[in-house]
């Protein structure tokens, strides 16, 4: 056993795919391993609460356990597993009736009249304002976000996918993901620089300070920082 473990270990997603499909639920639970934390981290951000993101990584696991028959291959595990997650988060977030934004709607006109190539230059000045700002106030700026543009700035700003993967997991366009995401970064960076501005920050000249607006109110203990110490442990049965 300690060699099939050992062996299971150095296994590739793809050769634990094959192997769990024929029922060898140890190489299943080595998938389980190596994502539970990332999809755990993942269903945090969205959900925005503990109990709402034990729930997801728990139903995402279970879902890609029973349709690992349907898993074509045609793009990782991993981004396989990525769609799954954000389906049940954003479905979590339909149940609570929040501000969501279905992943198939484009951001301001129909899906094909947006394929605008936006440049993907990486943060730019949003990097050096959340470097000065506090991890709270940049996970309070990410929960105010609407789902769709929170689940592409999470997959590709935090989760580092690239854009393509990005697309493939939300089941959009990579023109699409580029639009929604230069759109999201202006809306933490505008929020960010309201943040920085309310603390007395002070800033070049031809910097506009963006008017303060009402923020949703943050629901008790529902913190976003980081993933929980805790061990977990996901049943399959």
């Amino acid at each position: 056993m300690a060699k099939e473990t050992a062996d299971l270990k150095k296994a590739k997603d793809e050769q634990l795919v094959v192997l769990a499909r024929k029922e060898n639920t140890r190489a299943f639970d080595e998938l389980v391993n190596r994502y539970q934390n990332k999809i755990y981290r993942l269903a945090r951000r969205m959900t925005e609460t503990e109990e709402d993101a034990e729930d997801v990584l728990q139903e995402a696991f279970v879902k890609a356990y029973k349709s690992l028959g349907g898993f074509k291959g045609k793009s990782r595990f991993s981004t396989w597993l990525y769609r799954i997650t954000v389906n049940l988060a954003l479905m979590k977030l339909r149940k609570r009736k929040l501000d969501t934004v279905p992943l198939d709607q484009p951001i301001e006109t129909r899906e094909g009249a947006v394929q605008r190539d936006i440049e993907d230059g990486g943060l730019d000045p949003l990097d050096t304002l959340i470097a000065a700002e506090s991890k709270e106030i940049l996970d309070a700026a990410i929960e105010d976000l609407p789902a769709g543009h929170r689940a592409v700035f999470i997959l590709r700003d935090v989760e580092k996918l690239s854009t393509e993967d990005t697309a493939r997991v939300l089941g959009i366009t990579v023109p699409a993901v580029k639009s929604r995401l230069h759109r999201t970064r202006l809306m933490l960076k505008e929020q960010l620089i309201r943040e920085a501005a309310a603390r007395g920050a002070t800033f070049p000249e031809g910097v506009e300070v963006p008017a303060a607006r009402r923020r949703r109110r943050k629901k008790s203990g529902t913190s976003t920082g980081g993933t929980a110490s805790k061990a977990r442990r996901v049943k399959l049965g």
